[in-house]
């Protein structure tokens, strides 16, 4: 069942939006080759106490999951789509990886979620178009969400993005509602039709967060139960917003 939003609720997302953008922009400026993924999990745990907020994935346990997931962030290298954990062996990153940096914040009782992906120093030239499509493909989709579409029109919008490239989205991965908890009714998929799904209306919040790959769609669950990498090994980028529907479009929750 979707659970609409008070604009008084609405207005604390915006709240902890704006300081759930300000984090993963200084992570994001972080990142440098030979620093540890240990080092961004513990300097996003100072930050986001330091508002007096908490980490909403630190002792998450989605449905089928056997444990709560054990780290504040999702850090993904590479050909890891998302849900990579930074504190469990932790890795250090390399000059021309890529990185997915995925926070789920707790501000006021309520949750917002966001994704960047960086490069670490100078990359190749196929892993920056992939993070260029994949920033469009958010912003087609941000675009498409406004009152009186539906769910298939988000996804319509980020497919043709992702299609013209000739790379794919990463199969079965979707976004979802978010807001009470992390994750809530609907789901949105990165792919759809226009004019299908469910309608969208003043008072829904989303998480709207393409996840493209270089190669195939294929996707693969490691065996700590959480990193989900290409099948293929192709490299992947993940941007992700919440975002309200408002009665005249749409407000993006997780920006500066």
């Amino acid at each position: 069942m979707i659970k609409y939003k008070s604009q008084e609720e609405i207005n604390i997302l915006r709240e902890g939006g704006k300081r759930h953008a300000e984090i993963l922009r200084a992570l994001g400026e972080m990142v440098t080759p030979g620093m540890s993924t240990l080092v961004l999990e513990e300097e996003a745990l100072r930050l986001v106490k330091a508002h007096g907020d908490k980490p909403a994935h630190l002792g998450y346990q989605p449905r089928g999951a056997r444990r709560p997931f054990p780290a504040v962030l999702c850090v993904s290298i590479n050909d890891e789509i998302v849900h990579g954990i930074p504190n469990e062996a932790p890795r250090i990153l390399n000059q021309g990886d890529i990185v997915s940096i995925d926070l789920a914040l707790i501000h006021k009782g309520m949750i917002t979620d966001s994704a960047v992906t960086v490069s670490v120093g100078e990359t190749d030239d196929e892993s920056r178009r992939l993070l260029k499509v994949t920033q469009e493909a958010l912003k087609a989709g941000i675009k498409a969400a406004k009152p009186g579409n539906h769910i298939g029109d988000i996804g319509e919008a980020i497919n043709d993005v992702v299609e013209a490239s000739g790379f794919s989205l990463a199969e079965d991965l979707v976004g979802h509602g978010v807001g009470y908890s992390i994750h809530e009714d609907p789901y949105v998929p990165n792919a759809g039709r226009a004019g299908t799904a469910e309608e969208l209306r003043p008072g829904m919040v989303i998480a709207i967060e393409p996840m493209v790959n270089v190669g195939k769609p294929g996707i693969k669950l490691m065996d700590d139960g959480y990193t989900i990498k290409t099948r293929d090994g192709s490299r992947s980028a993940h941007f992700e917003h919440t975002v309200a529907i408002m009665e005249d479009g749409n407000l993006v929750l997780t920006e500066e």
